[in-house]
């Protein structure tokens, strides 16, 4: 979804956009039911000065390894056997100055509305996407404007269709979802099935999740980096395949159609892969859980600081005062 905001911005004057739209609003699904109850939910904000008379915007990312019937239960908001294997929280200032992305441990021990404290991907299983929202923002304080779901397949096509990505590996391993393969250290130049293959990597990782989040953000950040080169933004036939190779993978609230992405598009025009921060929302640590599950332990302090800086707008001063700029 990110990589879509970006690709859009660079060619939103050109000719090809209403085909880019049309594919957009066809192949992907939207979400019937996916915020909770409005008296549940924070107060919409207000916009702030410096903003244009903009508020910031705040997406609700989820990754999943599986989709189908699943999927579905969850988007209309009922239980079912799916979990977020993935959740990120993209922040987009009032200014449209930067884009940040903070990943949330799937594991993090958290309240669940009407459910007591659970691992924060339980939240789909138990409610769908209404509940997930719901459970986010209540951690937050902050109003989620859109929801986007998508499915680990979406990063093979989208691989292949830029003709390949190079992603820098800090943490070399022996991958344990494509047999035989070895990723190196260093630049790594990848497919379509080696990228899902690393993206979905946890198991040779001593800290496993942890690096699985860096390992997604190194991934997403090669990925930008090629989407707005040059060669790949002056050939339509590349931006179509790119938009089409995501969009059948992609779930979306109502509200974020191919109008909208294109309107943030224009707002974030000036936006390039340097300005797309990408961190971890900090925590404590690992534990076990009373009932003897392996979690993440949450920082209070870290949450505060957050829910503070977005509140406020200023996640910019947040991300440079704890030296995010490059993830943590």
């Amino acid at each position: 979804m990110i990589g879509i905001l970006v690709v859009v911005a660079a060619v939103v004057a050109g000719g090809y956009i209403f085909n880019l739209a049309r594919t957009f609003d066809s192949q992907s699904t939207k979400i019937e039911t996916a915020f909770p109850q409005e008296s549940t939910r924070p107060e919409k904000p207000q916009p702030t000065q410096g903003g244009n008379g903009k508020t910031a915007v705040n997406i609700l990312l989820m990754g999943s390894d599986s989709r189908g019937a699943t999927e579905s239960q969850a988007a209309e908001g009922a239980s079912s056997d799916q979990r977020a294997d993935t959740l990120m929280l993209v922040h987009i200032p009032a200014d449209r100055k930067n884009i940040y992305t903070m990943s949330i441990m799937r594991d993090l021990w958290v309240d669940i509305p009407g459910h007591g404290q659970a691992k924060i991907n339980a939240a789909l299983s138990l409610g769908g996407t209404p509940l997930m929202v719901q459970t986010v923002e209540s951690i937050f304080k902050q109003r989620i404007d859109h929801v986007a779901m998508m499915d680990f397949q979406s990063f093979k096509g989208l691989t292949d269709a830029l003709g390949g990505v190079t992603v820098n590996v800090t943490t070399p391993f022996n991958s344990s979802h494509l047999k035989g393969h070895y990723f190196g250290l260093g630049p790594n130049t990848m497919n379509g099935d080696e990228a899902l293959a690393f993206v979905r990597e946890r198991y040779a990782y001593a800290d496993g999740d942890y690096q699985r989040v860096r390992n997604q953000q190194a991934y997403l950040k090669a990925v930008l980096k090629k989407s707005i080169d040059a060669q790949t933004l002056s050939n339509p036939v590349t931006v179509s395949n790119l938009v089409g190779a995501m969009s059948p993978y992609i779930s979306v609230d109502k509200s974020l159609d191919a109008a909208t992405i294109a309107g943030l598009a224009v707002d974030l025009k000036d936006v390039r892969a340097q300005n797309v921060v990408m961190f971890t929302l900090p925590t404590s640590g690992t534990g076990t859980s009373a009932d003897g599950q392996s979690i993440v332990l949450p920082n209070p302090d870290a949450i505060a600081h957050i829910t503070d800086a977005m509140t406020k707008d200023t996640l910019t001063s947040y991300v440079a005062e704890n030296h995010f700029e490059n993830g943590n």
